[in-house]
């Protein structure tokens, strides 16, 4: 697999397999080549990511800064700040949808 379809820490996901299929998630973890952690903020908290092989994510053109850059300095990241960034892109998907008249 080459570099570009590599997930990065505080990439978007979207799930498209097993129970969570439709919801998005961000990228707290790289395990290897093959699996990474994801976690919400709110069903799948930091502190319990969920694994999740890659070939069962849609991996978003999205990094989340905020929560990169706190996972890099404290490898930590706050649930509130998980949230805060998924939100902020599904709302903005939904704006974009009503200006076209989806």
């Amino acid at each position: 697999m080459d570099a570009s379809n590599m997930p990065r820490l505080g990439q978007l996901v979207r799930v498209n397999r097993g129970r969570d299929s439709g919801k998005y998630a961000v990228v707290i973890g790289v395990v290897d080549q093959r699996y990474v952690w994801v976690a919400d903020g709110s069903k799948r908290k930091f502190d319990q990511p969920k694994k999740k092989n890659i070939i069962h994510l849609e991996l978003l053109p999205v990094i989340s800064s905020e929560v990169a850059d706190s996972l890099l300095e404290t490898s930590r990241v706050t649930n509130a700040k998980l949230r805060f960034a998924l939100n902020k892109y599904v709302d903005n998907l939904q704006t974009e949808a009503l200006e076209k008249g989806e």
